[in-house]
């Protein structure tokens, strides 16, 4: 299926898609490729807020600013998030919960992907209306999505496992 029907389905049933993802075996591949494209993806949402920025404050180039964004969520992130994946493995040991390193980095990285489209319009509102109640509204709507898409991830990948 698409990346983009499974991101569809994933907003009418995150267990479901995460289920066929885990039931396909350990394939770190599809994994790296699911943070790389998320990675991609918030580069170009932040675009906007990065034109607006530069736009306000010309000590700033555009070309710097969007030369830094694309190192940091491109190259930077896909790190990090491989280390707080093993920090929530290590806590999972810590709690005797009985779930795999790669369901935890997998379910994390494909809710980051599957949540990219309330980043996209994130970056637009940041970047049309600046900042205020509207992108803090829109920011608290991705953390509500991202945090059900894997949370429910979690648990279906905790439920397979035992």
């Amino acid at each position: 299926m698409a990346l983009t029907r499974d991101i569809i389905a994933t907003y009418r049933g995150p267990a479901r898609v995460q289920a066929r993802f885990l039931s396909q075996g350990r394939n770190e591949v599809s994994a790296l490729i699911f943070v790389m494209i998320a990675g991609a993806l918030i580069f170009v949402a932040s675009a906007p807020f990065h034109a607006r920025q530069a736009q306000l404050d010309p000590y700033g180039p555009l070309a710097v600013r969007l030369y830094w964004s694309a190192f940091l969520w491109i190259f930077i992130m896909p790190l990090l998030l491989y280390l707080f994946a093993a920090m929530v493995w290590v806590l999972s040991r810590v709690a005797a919960r009985r779930i795999s390193g790669f369901a935890i980095r997998m379910t994390l990285f494909w809710a980051l992907l599957a949540s990219t489209p309330a980043i996209l319009l994130l970056g637009l509102v940041a970047g049309l209306i600046g900042p205020g109640v509207q992108a803090q509204s829109v920011g608290i709507l991705w953390g509500i999505i991202f945090g059900w898409f894997w949370i429910s991830g979690l648990l279906t990948a905790e439920g397979a496992s035992t």
